[in-house]
Formats: C-alpha cells, structure tokens, sequence
C-alpha cells in the first residue's frame, strides 16, 4: 500500500489483516512530540487522516480502485497522547459511488479508551 509522504515524517507503519482495514502504526518521537512527552495534535490528525485514507483504499481494491479527494474533516480529542506507541484504524461507514464516509479511531494501550477520533468525507473522482 502507497502511504503519502507526510507517513514518512511520522514513521508510520501499515499492518495489514486479509479481511480488515489496515492497522496504522506511529512510533513516538521528536518529530511528533508536542509539548514535553505528548504527542502533537497535528500528528495525531495526521495519523487519523492516514488511517482513513488506508481504510478506504482497501474498501475500493474490491472495485478496482479509483481517486479520492478528502473533502471534509473533523477532529474530536479525547486525551493527551503520551509517548508510546499510537495506534489507528479506519471504518468506511458509507460507500457512496460520488461520496465516502469514513471513521477513523487512534489510541495507544487500549482500543477502547481513544485518544481521538475522526470523521472524514471524501469524493470519489472519476477516472477519464
């Protein structure tokens, strides 16, 4: 899976599970530390941004593909993202043939205690 650049500034890793959207992985350092041993809010949107995008590239692989365009973005933090290890994980909640709908969840020791969460809205684009 093809991750955009800013994954590269963030370290993230893809773990992927045949039947579920991919697993983003985030390793805490510098280049995400916000204030003294918390992760920024930047990176953390990053991270769920990333997860969202993942999530809904492998809902499309079934049809082939095909170009997104994020459209709409919102944010919800929850708690301080310590300095671990933070996890995050897309759902496409709707899968729309002009407009997609996807949610996306980021914690760190346990899924059930978010630290953030997302909620994204893309166009599909047609292919010429």
């Amino acid at each position: 899976m093809t991750l955009p650049p800013y994954a590269r500034l963030l370290g993230v890793t893809v773990e992927t599970k045949a039947d579920a959207a991919p697993l983003i992985v985030m390793p805490f350092g510098d280049d995400v530390l916000g204030r003294p041993g918390f992760l920024h809010g930047g990176a953390i949107a990053g991270l769920l941004e990333i997860a969202a995008i993942a999530a809904l590239r492998h809902a499309l692989a079934v049809e082939g593909g095909g170009r997104i365009k994020p459209i709409g973005v919102t944010v919800d933090y929850m708690r301080g993202g310590r300095d671990k290890p933070t996890f995050a994980q897309g759902i496409v909640s709707r899968l729309g043939t002009r407009i997609a709908n996807v949610d996306a969840t980021a914690w760190q020791d346990d899924p059930a205690k978010p630290i953030a969460r997302a909620r994204m809205n893309f166009l599909r684009m047609r292919e010429d």
